[in-house]
């Protein structure tokens, strides 16, 4: 299949109003979970997923956090400017260390109310905290294809970034959430593990988990293992191209540890993703490693994965799972790393062969999104899976139930 072909308007399905979830439910864990094995669907809850999940396998998190991303500026003559924060500036090597800047960091932005803030233009905002007040900053600098480039400064010069965005920011609800976000979403719109901070969207596989199931999960012999993919708003932008070809899929940062991946190296075949943006993850990770297979004295910046680079250049090359990983940890040992910071473009669509995974953990997912392709990839039963969801008063989106689907 010649994936750049593939029509999105074969990969859609009737998401009523009604069916999307607009709040959590009560109890993260009491969410309803679809299993999907061998064309056979049934259902339960998230509670007791340790029981459709073999002993002595890998799942793996994505233990990104979600920060305070949207921040909202008074004009003088009384108009609202939002702030959409969205990643580091080219300057800065990964989303980590923009975080931790003190007193001054440029950021990518999406601006609302863009037409009335003029380049050069400061708006400036002050936040009462517990022993004092923050004043922040923001500068128009650029605009550039599709972001704005804003510096933003701040004192107390000795808070971070990340430090700042949690006092003024506000939690960034997905779109679809058509409601003000609520000072609950700043615990609910987070999984229980989260932990790196650089994500505007949640992980939302991951917000059904709790220290109970980790629990269920560590008595069945079944390990957890973490990984950072720190979600972008790309992953809301619907695919509105007639074809993949004409769609720019978004980058993200990731980050991995060596440990994390020699645990992968021992589950080679037994290894389970919690959200897609693990699975792109894992899936990133392998291709990585069979560039360095390839080029051995490839560079940090030569590593990250463009959108086609994978169908283009590197799926001729048919490596086992083990030798790319671990092709991969001998790389980062001969460069001195303790953990992999990079970005992934990769796009997942029917007709790409999954490497990593056995089986993924995810919620419902809108029509014609990237999301949705990626599912089609996994399973051919994707139609008959939100059929029965649909049916059977599955909740959808990101606050909604999810589904355990396997490879086989």
């Amino acid at each position: 299949m010649n994936i750049r072909s593939i029509s999105i308007s074969g990969y859609t399905y009737p998401l009523p109003e009604n069916k999307i979830a607009h709040y959590p439910l009560p109890q993260r864990d009491a969410s309803k979970l679809l299993i999907c094995q061998k064309e056979k669907i049934t259902e339960d809850i998230y509670r007791n997923i340790d029981n459709y999940l073999p002993p002595d396998s890998l799942l793996v998190f994505n233990n990104t956090r979600v920060i305070e991303a949207r921040l909202l500026f008074q004009k003088q003559s009384g108009g609202t400017i939002e702030i959409f924060c969205l990643e580091p500036g080219d300057q800065y090597a990964d989303t980590s260390t923009g975080m931790l800047q003190q007193g001054k960091v440029q950021w990518k932005c999406l601006i609302g109310g863009a037409s009335n803030w003029k380049a050069g233009q400061v708006l400036q905002k002050n936040i009462p905290v517990d022993n004092g007040i923050i004043m922040l900053e923001a500068k128009y600098i650029t605009k550039q294809n599709d972001c704005f480039i804003i510096e933003l400064q701040w004192a107390p010069l000795h808070l971070s970034f990340a430090e700042v965005l949690h006092h003024a920011g506000i939690i960034p609800l997905p779109p679809y959430i058509k409601r003000a976000a609520e000072p609950t979403d700043k615990e609910r719109y987070q999984t229980v593990y989260a932990l790196q901070d650089g994500s505007v969207a949640a992980p939302t596989a991951g917000l059904h988990f709790t220290n109970e199931v980790f629990e269920k999960l560590k008595n069945k012999n079944i390990q957890t293992s973490f990984v950072t993919l720190h979600v972008g708003a790309g992953t809301f932008k619907p695919v509105k191209a007639a074809t993949l070809q004409q769609h720019e899929m978004h980058a993200e940062f990731i980050d991995v540890t060596k440990e994390t991946i020699l645990q992968l190296i021992q589950f080679t075949d037994s290894t389970y993703a919690v959200g897609t943006t693990s699975a792109r993850t894992l899936e990133s990770l392998y291709w990585m490693g069979v560039k360095t297979i390839i080029e051995p004295a490839i560079n940090i910046d030569q590593l990250s994965l463009s959108q086609w680079e994978v169908y283009d250049q590197l799926q001729q090359h048919a490596f086992p799972v083990k030798t790319a990983l671990q092709s991969l940890l001998t790389w980062m040992e001969k460069n001195n790393l303790q953990k992999l910071l990079s970005k992934t473009q990769i796009l997942i669509a029917p007709g790409y062969v999954f490497k990593m995974i056995k089986g993924l953990v995810t919620n419902f997912h809108q029509p014609q999104s990237t999301l949705l392709l990626l599912i089609a990839a996994l399973t051919n039963n994707w139609k008959s899976i939100y059929t029965y969801a649909l049916e059977n008063d599955f909740r959808f989106l990101s606050y909604g139930d999810g589904c355990l689907i396997f490879t086989d």
